[in-house]
């Protein structure tokens, strides 16, 4: 043990770096290690000025460091047996992050492989260890102040049937040259652009991952990089290369600006948040953190009972990146908690979606509403407040539908569903309409409420919305990977022409069949959720996985607003028409009957003659229903809106229900022009003839009727 500092081992504390008045107190838990190590830096890539043996109590090690403080950096080596046959992979000679660290130095930058507890080069390959130390080139764990001055900022507690949430990539967001902000691509370079989420309509963003993620050599080898982040090495830690980097540490006060900002324009935040893998990766991946603290503890082994020898060498991939948390241990389970909750609580967000969420929710292996973390998150006094969102699936199991009260889904069916019918496939008309109204025969049953379905036609994994109608395949060349990576299934449609075109009828056809697909997300029951620049018209250029791609080709281009304003016009009215009407928001699932004493059912299904739909025929491609309503903010007195989705590519004349008194008004008609195609309620036009009304091909209509 090498240090002059003053010490003491009588308090184990919550694990991390906890600051004290009068220095920090460190603890780390490991059940295997024979020796734990903590090392002192005074800059990142210097050797340490103190190395200092810690106590052990139980499997927690732990010392207090007496006269240190914020901004301190610092490292773990841990000793213990090399053995992967047997899942411990110790090694002492490689610096290790902190699992519980609040923020780190640097990203790694590993030339001479490093950063892999074992010798690359070997035969063996994993079961020989590497004994280069690694110290100067790994990025250090900072002990951080939690101190701000949030302003009084509290949480907006909006509520679920309210949302409009717009998935989007804080760097991705502000890094194009045209977007004109100070900072580009950073937590403050986004607070320039909150007024644009205002004007838009939006009250939630869903930011794609902000934890510290690890950047793979493959990918830096090929001029790459992981742009998307779901390769997460810092639970804790926001993601340094999305910060000013003026000073160490900044991330963490310029990610609470973000937040404290966004707050006081009345919008949520919502993290993805990627605790079923790291970014340590398999057998053959680099040694971060947990893999080098206790292997055993952290991650799922994949048991091999026809290598005795080597029996736990390898790691369960239910993930497809290489490794999955074994969240069904307790000290793995506390550290994805304790994580949510810093997150929730010390940076006040204000929901989580959980990227393949059925992973937490194993019992012996297998998906269980009854698992460990369901149960812990509903009885958290301060997750049970939040939003859970889950992404409702895995490599190994499918569970839309399946999560418990409390929790919210990205609803693949209906994304499946409404590419297939709005692009006039057979067959989806009696599904697209259970997806319209709140997915019922998912949600009901359990007592959850249309909008715990997170609706969605287009999301960071996969087309935007623009090249869903320009390509009909994917176009991932540029991943270097020879176009193999990504989905096949995309269920898009080209409108003629694969890719970029000047043809008139075709860019016209593109813009309608986005127009449709805008109402088919904002005016479903449920809570929509729009991909950042769809409404931007924002292209990859057919790449429906740009997980790699930190350029243009992800970027939001803010020009776009000049060279496609009636789209961005469009979706402000859109969002704007689901706000002001109460019954796109219902809390409630519809039941088809009358409701409140009224004689009109809460939704009336319709053929194109007044007719019952005949749901069972594979060519129905055209739905009418009416919804009634009887309160809405700028209207006294019962209305109704009737909406025709006509997905055939004929033109279709439908009849119009008819009450005393009732006049219909075209309020929306994708096929029309600009500034046609939606008018406000104060400029409805009345129908010249209220007892059908024309529909061209491929269309969407909305009318309202009232007195």
């Amino acid at each position: 043990m090498k240090t002059e500092k003053e010490l003491s081992g009588t308090e184990t504390g919550p694990l991390g770096a906890s600051l004290k008045a009068d220095g920090v107190n460190f603890a780390i838990f490991s059940q295997y290690a024979q020796e734990v190590f903590l090392l002192l830096f005074d800059d990142s890539g210097s050797p340490a000025t103190d190395t200092i043996k810690l106590n052990r109590a139980g499997n927690i090690w732990h010392i207090f460091v007496k006269g240190i403080k914020a901004g301190q950096l610092y490292g773990y080596k841990v000793n213990g047996e090399y053995n992967p046959g047997e899942g411990k992979r110790f090694n002492p000679y490689k610096l290790l992050i902190d699992p519980y660290a609040k923020a780190v130095s640097g990203k790694f930058k590993d030339r001479e492989n490093l950063i892999f507890s074992y010798d690359v080069n070997a035969q063996g390959r994993d079961m020989v260890m590497d004994r280069r130390d690694n110290t100067l080139i790994v990025p250090k764990s900072i002990v951080i102040d939690d101190t701000f001055d949030w302003q009084g900022d509290r949480a907006l507690d909006i509520s679920m049937d309210r949302l409009i949430i717009y998935e989007t990539h804080v760097k991705g967001f502000t890094a194009h040259p045209s977007s004109g902000v100070k900072n580009p691509g950073t937590y403050l370079g986004f607070i320039e652009k909150i007024p644009y989420l205002k004007k838009l309509g939006i009250n939630a963003v869903e930011l794609m991952p902000v934890h510290e993620f690890f950047v793979r050599n493959e990918l830096l080898e090929k001029n790459l990089t992981d742009y998307w982040g779901y390769n997460t090495i810092g639970f804790f830690a926001p993601e340094l290369s999305y910060s000013t980097q003026s000073q160490l540490g900044c991330q963490v006060g310029e990610f609470k600006t973000l937040v404290k900002e966004l707050h006081k324009s009345g919008i949520e935040v919502i993290l993805d948040v990627v605790y079923n893998h790291t970014g340590e990766g398999n057998h053959l991946g680099p040694t971060l953190s947990l893999k080098g603290i206790d292997n055993p503890t952290y991650y799922a082994l994949a048991q091999n009972s026809d290598q005795a020898q080597e029996p736990y060498r390898f790691y369960l991939n239910d993930t497809g990146c290489g490794n999955t948390l074994n969240v069904e241990n307790p000290t793995t389970m506390d550290l994805v908690l304790d994580s949510l909750r810093y997150w929730a609580g010390t940076m006040h967000v204000d929901g989580f979606r959980v990227d393949l969420a059925s992973i937490l929710a194993r019992v012996k292996g297998q998906f269980s509403q009854s698992s460990l973390f369901f149960e812990a998150v509903s009885k958290d006094p301060i997750l049970s407040k939040v939003k859970m969102i889950a992404e409702p699936w895995d490599l190994s199991t499918y569970q839309v539908g399946n999560f418990p009260q409390g929790w919210s889904e990205w609803n693949g069916k209906f994304r499946d569903t409404a590419r297939k019918f709005l692009k006039g496939d057979k067959a989806q008309a009696g599904e697209m309409a259970k997806r319209l109204t709140g997915s019922a025969d998912l949600y009901q049953s359990d007592g959850r409420k249309p909008y715990n379905s997170i609706n969605f036609v287009t999301c960071h994994d996969g087309f935007t919305l623009r090249d869903l109608y320009s390509y009909n395949e994917k176009h991932n060349e540029a991943n270097l990977e020879d176009n193999r990576d990504g989905s096949n299934d995309n269920n898009s449609w080209n409108c003629g022409v694969e890719g970029e075109t000047q043809q008139e009828d075709v860019l016209r056809l593109r813009k309608q069949m986005i127009k449709n697909a805008l109402c088919c997300l904002l005016f479903s029951s449920g809570t929509p959720m729009i991909l950042y620049g769809d409404e931007l018209m924002r292209t990859q250029k057919g790449n429906n996985n740009p997980y790699c791609q930190d350029s243009e080709l992800s970027w939001l281009n803010w020009d776009n607003f000049k060279q496609y304003p009636d789209i961005l016009d469009f979706c402000i009215k859109a969002i704007a028409f689901r706000k002001s009407w109460p019954l796109l928001r219902r809390r409630r699932f519809f039941m088809g009957e009358s409701t409140n004493g009224h004689d009109i059912p809460d939704i009336s299904w319709f053929g194109r003659r007044l007719d019952t739909p005949h749901w069972d025929s594979p060519l129905l491609r055209t739905i009418c229903y009416q919804l009634a309503g009887h309160e809405a903010p700028s209207i006294v007195g019962e209305y109704n809106i009737f909406f025709v989705y006509n997905m055939n590519y004929r033109a279709a004349v439908v009849h119009l229900p008819y009450f005393d008194g009732l006049k219909w008004y075209r309020m929306v008609d994708t096929s029309q022009k600009p500034g046609e195609d939606f008018r406000s309620y104060d400029k409805r036009r009345l129908l010249r003839r209220q007892d059908r009304h024309y529909c061209a091909g491929r269309s969407v209509n909305v009318l309202w009727g009232g007195s």
